[in-house]
């Protein structure tokens, strides 16, 4: 996967907002950042999840993500080797991170029963 394939990615999702933190291109919904491009180089993407979600990423594809470094990770804060990553394995992690961010916005509320809320799940992305 291309630095190009996981902005598109990232931008497929509503309300989503490309911005920049430290140098870095950033993804965001609602001021919130659910994932970064370029940290530690080039070759990787960071995807902001729950510690219980990444440990399924690492189960499911230990190749593609890693911990980020210290208290980051330990808070599931995932670095994405992009060269590995694929949009089916790529997307269900964008995807948690995306709501992870979304639902901490004033006046969010959780999804309806089977709503996902993104562009890509209703098929405009």
């Amino acid at each position: 996967m291309t630095p190009d394939a996981f902005r598109r990615i990232a931008l497929s999702f509503e309300d989503t907002v490309e911005s920049a933190h430290m140098r870095h291109p950033d993804f965001r919904v609602g001021g919130r950042v659910f994932a970064t491009l370029g940290y530690p180089d080039k070759s990787w993407g960071v995807v902001m999840l729950t510690p219980a979600q990444q440990k399924k990423c690492l189960d499911a594809a230990p190749d593609v993500f890693r911990p980020a470094a210290g208290a980051w990770g330990r808070k599931g804060s995932t670095r994405v080797y992009l060269r590995a990553a694929t949009k089916p394995v790529l997307l269900p992690a964008l995807e948690s991170a995306w709501w992870n961010a979304a639902l901490k916005r004033p006046g969010a509320r959780p999804p309806l029963r089977g709503s996902r809320g993104a562009k890509h799940s209703s098929g405009k992305a």
